[in-house]
């Protein structure tokens, strides 16, 4: 019955970390942004409600991203628990999912927080970007999306804190000492990986 979430500021690789998470707990990656992706890739009618606002680099309306994951922890796979990545990002939707939750008997283990330099992570992107060559990624859009997270999601952390629930990690580094920074944070706590998971892998 391991229901997590995990925050931080985009580019401090939550997705990376997440897939790893999901693996050696047994449980599923419940990433908002992978499903509005796909829904833009496949320019479903969600999808093309969404594009000109992820473009922007502002947030999906919360009522619209409430839904998708009310849908979406309604399913099997999430019943017994589930990683929540990019969700919630504000108040309003903290006290969705609190009152979610509730509905079902159900209460949040642990929140992982990916700590990261802003500055460090700008440079991590940008060298991304022109990788990649995604034409979205420049530097004056990564620091938006920045100042967004900072604005109006950073205030839920301090909620997270004060439940006792929050489990900071240092995000930077190589990808293996991140993950085993957050595997000893949350053994700490009590919460331990399947038997036999093993060791995190690239």
């Amino acid at each position: 019955m391991t229901r997590m979430l995990i925050v931080g500021p985009p580019g401090a690789g939550k997705g990376t970390q997440a897939s790893r998470i999901t693996s050696a707990y047994g449980i599923p990656d419940i990433s908002t942004g992978d499903i509005f992706r796909a829904n833009i890739k496949n320019e479903t009618p969600l999808g093309k409600q969404v594009k000109a606002i992820v473009d922007a680099g502002d947030y999906v309306p919360d009522s619209l991203t409430n839904q998708l994951v009310t849908d979406r922890l309604a399913e099997d796979d999430a019943k017994d628990g589930f990683l929540l990545d990019g969700y919630p990002r504000t108040l309003e939707q903290v006290k969705y999912l609190d009152d979610l939750l509730a509905s079902k008997g159900q209460e949040l283990a642990a929140v992982i927080q990916l700590v990261a330099d802003q500055d460090e992570i700008v440079a991590r992107l940008t060298k991304r970007a022109q990788e990649q060559g995604r034409a979205d990624d420049s530097e004056d859009a990564i620091r938006h999306r920045q100042e967004v997270y900072v604005r109006e999601t950073s205030p839920l952390i301090d909620v997270y804190r004060d439940r006792g629930l929050l489990v900071e990690v240092d995000g930077l580094g190589d990808m293996d000492e991140v993950a085993a920074r957050i595997r000893a944070a949350l053994a700490e706590r009590g919460i331990h990986p399947l038997e036999g998971a093993g060791e995190p892998v690239a």
